[in-house]
């Protein structure tokens, strides 16, 4: 491999992260530091800086090497429960060959870590982990180049392992990682990337692991933001309007302020208590009287469907094949059904929580967020200061679900912590979670579908209401078929009375229940097995052979429905990962209660990085999945959320849970995909579809509630 050049420790190349040579490695301290300079010197700023809203190219962003021979590995995601924090430090520790055990991972620090877009979608492994790859490579490289030229052997003879770079005809000439950097700082350039490792060769990634931070998490060691405690430090409790679209009139603060040691701060918007115990800040709060206007929407969780039906814009063709006017004309039977899914809240155990503190011109927040350096950005604009004097330190995450995506407490502590010169712990209350989540959008879908005398389907006609439309096409073999979508998943003023946006695979969980809702009842109308009726309508030979998996693996038998057993299926495809699920559930007629009895489900994500964590990922996706299927809907009557806690708003609980057993399909040849969602998205499909196998009676409505399950029981049964 040929080297460019090596250039002096203080020369005066920008840093990745702002900042010159010599500030950066002041921060960085000892290590190796690796960099790939682009076609000309010119391009180089380009390259270094996170301003471009792309990864950075200097490898050293990526990843540091010290003199003890342990490796950092930093990276702009978060870990709120996904198992990152493991697969990302497999990734590295395969590139380098170094021990898992021998990487520490720096996550989410806006000061440490490469500029990200943030932690969502399942996306982290997917795309952040080639570029770390690379990285690990480009480093690699670099070290044995060094060790050449230390043991004055020729690159060819020299291999790497455990974090040693030895002679592969005498192995006992070696040299560490550790020994090459020791008391250095060396920065090397090269003119080209090495290749990356084969997956033949691979001996940590694709291995199953415990988790890295698992000890920590059941010891109830970890560290989240409401740990962290400052000197000084004071609680907040801010003021919240009863309803979204109400406006404050008046705020009596006469009593608070006769609190001990309580301080009132008004900015605007803006009014708080603060106090140095959390428990006094609290009684102080309860002595704000304030008063707002409250808005008449006329809109609650009963009419909200037809409201957005009535306020949709135009639609959007997002995919058509064929001819509609033809495959109707086909079609000897007509079967339309609407499907609905009312508001789901992300309703993570840890609340939103923010700790700032303000000096000698720096904000630093220990933030509890998905987006740190949108944090970090929206905090710069809020305190009117430079985005390089503004520091999103996040700890371990407490769930976020795509709910964590808005920093709303972050700039309210940077605020509270700039008005009052001390460092300021805002942690949201159960309701003001609930108040202020971004829920997962009320939705309708239609669907209009057609099937010719040899009971195959000619014609489908689907039209989905702010569900989005990105995964609503169809992936079954229909001759003529048209996809049109009204709206999105992410909010937009005039369509909801509130905040909506992504939660957990957002855009596929609606459509993923109505598509293989409606696909079921078109099996049952003919008499078809519907595992075997869509094995008929299918070409894609992925999607057919995580099927057959499934239907091995739960041991499915053909039976058409509804059978009286319970049994069900859906499948779906979300960003690369095809999944289905099988499962089996239990209903009383005489309470509506619903018990899923046995889940069985198989993902086919390309390559796997960690099994166990992608075993531990679906376990969370069906858990999460029987929520919205079920049970989760969230209340509200003219702008007021009516749910604010756990003892009217229910999540999945211990008794809910299943046998649940996973089949991960080896696919080694595709990259790995993501794995964080798909298998969530299959679970309101699942259960409707093993309801009606049960009753006989067909849900169009999510979520299907016990209460819900007993009217239909008894209307069927007079019907």
């Amino acid at each position: 491999m040929e080297t460019r050049k090596t250039i002096e420790a203080d020369s005066a190349v920008p840093g990745a992260f702002g900042m010159d040579r010599r500030q950066f490695l002041k921060i960085m301290g000892g290590g190796i530091l690796v960099f790939f300079i682009p076609a000309f010197p010119g391009q180089v700023q380009e390259a270094l800086t996170a301003e471009t809203g792309r990864l950075p190219k200097d490898f050293n962003a990526f990843l540091r090497i010290a003199e003890d021979g342990r490796v950092t590995c930093f990276t702009g995601k978060i870990e709120m429960g996904q198992g990152i924090i493991t697969s990302l430090a497999q990734m590295l520790a395969e590139e380098l060959d170094v021990p898992l055990s021998s990487v520490d991972m720096v996550m989410g620090d806006t000061e440490l870590c490469p500029w990200d877009a943030g932690t969502f979608g399942s996306m982290s492994t997917k795309y952040f982990g080639p570029p770390l790859r690379e990285a690990a490579a480009e480093a690699k490289a670099v070290l044995t180049e060094l060790a050449s030229e230390r043991l004055q052997l020729p690159l060819e003879r020299l291999g790497t392992k455990s974090g040693v770079v030895f002679d592969k005809q005498a192995p006992h000439q070696k040299v560490s990682y550790g020994d090459l950097t020791k008391g250095k700082r060396i920065e090397r350039y090269l003119d080209k990337k090495p290749a990356l490792k084969p997956k033949e060769d691979f001996t940590v990634s694709g291995k199953a692991v415990v988790r890295t931070d698992a000890l920590e998490k059941v010891t109830g060691k970890t560290k989240f933001s409401g740990d962290v405690s400052l000197p000084g430090m004071l609680y907040a409790r801010i003021v919240r309007p009863p309803a979204h679209g109400a406006e404050l009139r008046e705020a009596d603060t006469s009593r608070a302020e006769r609190v001990s040691g309580a301080r009132i701060v008004r900015d605007g918007d803006l009014i708080a208590v603060v106090h140095s115990s959390p428990d006094e800040a609290e009684k102080a709060f309860a002595l704000i009287k304030a008063k707002f206007s409250r808005p008449r929407t006329n809109l609650n969780d009963s009419n909200i469907f037809e409201h957005l039906l009535a306020v949709a814009p135009s639609g959007n063709v997002v995919a058509e094949t064929g001819d509609l006017a033809q495959g109707r004309g086909l079609s000897s039977q007509l079967i339309e059904a609407a499907y609905r899914q009312g508001y789901v809240a992300h309703a993570p155990i840890e609340t939103h929580t923010a700790v700032a503190s303000v000096a000698k011109g720096k904000v630093t927040v220990w933030a509890s967020t998905q987006r740190p350096f949108g944090a970090q950005e929206e905090v710069a604009a809020a305190l009117g200061q430079p985005l390089q004097s503004v520091r999103i330190i996040t700890p371990q995450v407490g769930g976020g679900f795509g709910g964590k995506t808005h920093n709303k407490q972050v700039v309210e502590a940077a605020r509270l912590a700039k008005l009052t010169g001390r460092p300021v712990q805002l942690a949201w209350t159960r309701a003001e979670e609930f108040f202020y989540d971004n829920f997962l959008p009320a939705a309708v879908v239609k669907v209009a579908s057609g099937l010719n005398q040899s009971k195959r389907m000619v014609f489908w006609d689907y039209h989905v209401y702010f569900a989005g439309g990105a995964r609503a096409p169809s992936f079954y073999d229909v001759p003529h078929q048209r996809t049109t979508a009204y709206g999105s998943w992410r909010g937009a003023p005039g369509f909801h009375p509130f905040g909506v946006g992504p939660w957990r695979a957002p855009d596929s969980n609606t459509n993923t229940f109505a598509r293989e809702s409606h696909i079921d009842t078109l099996a049952a109308a003919v008499g078809i097995d519907p595992l075997s009726f869509r094995m008929a309508h299918l070409q894609d030979k992925r999607m057919i052979r995580v099927l057959e998996a499934a239907a091995k693996g739960f041991g499915w038998s053909s039976t058409t429905t509804p059978s009286g057993k319970g049994l069900g299926l859906a499948c779906g495809i979300f960003k690369g990962t095809y999944v289905a699920v099988m499962g089996e559930v239990e209903v009383d007629i005489a309470s509506g209660h619903c018990q899923m009895k046995r889940v069985v489900c198989a993902q086919d994500m390309g390559q796997i990085v960690n099994p166990e964590g992608a075993r531990m990922q679906i376990e969370g996706c069906v858990m999460m999945g029987l929520g919205y299927a079920l049970a989760e809907r969230v209340r509200f009557r003219d702008g007021e959320i009516l749910d604010l806690n756990f003892d009217t708003y229910q999540i999945p609980r211990f008794s809910w849970l299943p046998k649940i057993e996973t089949i991960l399909i080896e696919n080694p040849e595709m990259p790995p995909q993501e794995g964080g969602e798909p298998a969530v998205t299959c679970m309101g499909a699942l259960v409707a579809n093993a309801i009606f196998d049960a009753t006989g009676v067909r849900f169009y409505e999510l979520p299907i509630s016990p209460e819900r399950i007993h009217e239909e029981l008894k209307v069927h049964a007079r019907v």
